[in-house]
């Protein structure tokens, strides 16, 4: 038996295009600030937020974890960062096994810098354009969505295998 196709209505299907464009446009402002004031791009400016938020470390598996983005991605992250100097690599000091990105000093005050901007930006481009109301309603469908994905994400399963 095949299952039927449910094609977004009309209404649906502008608001699902308003999302993909609205959030290339964002994403892509956001960046090409953070590219003009500082030569840091958004995802390397999301690696510092998230090591800033860890106490300056993390795992490189954690750190891919944390953002969704692949390990593979995030080590070629680093690695440009560490090249710039606001990152470094360092083997776990738990178990010895694993590598922990620690960002510097410099990167830290690269952060403390760039982060006004980042945060003008974020008023400007999406929170100042709506309501409180529906900005909530925002998160909370993509808190909804992100729960959901990550639930069935095939990575995550691999790591936490069904109890049997």
């Amino acid at each position: 038996m095949t299952e039927r196709t449910r094609w977004l209505e009309q209404d649906q299907q502008r608001s699902w295009r308003a999302l993909l464009m609205g959030m290339t446009l964002l994403q892509d402002r956001l960046d090409a600030d953070l590219r003009r004031r500082f030569d840091l791009s958004l995802p390397e400016y999301e690696v510092l937020v998230r090591l800033s938020e860890n106490g300056g470390q993390l795992r490189m598996a954690q750190l891919a974890d944390a953002m969704a983005h692949s390990r593979s991605r995030v080590t070629h992250t680093i690695s440009r960062m560490q090249k710039s100097g606001l990152v470094e690599r360092t083997e776990s000091p738990e178990d010895g096994r694993g590598v922990v990105a620690k960002m510097t000093d410099e990167g830290m005050d690269l952060l403390v810098r760039a982060a006004p901007v980042h945060v003008t930006g974020v008023r400007d481009y999406l929170l100042d354009l709506v309501s409180p109301d529906d900005f909530a309603a925002v998160g909370r469908v993509f808190d909804a969505v992100s729960d959901h994905l990550v639930e069935c994400h095939p990575a995550i399963e691999m790591r936490n295998p069904p109890a049997t």
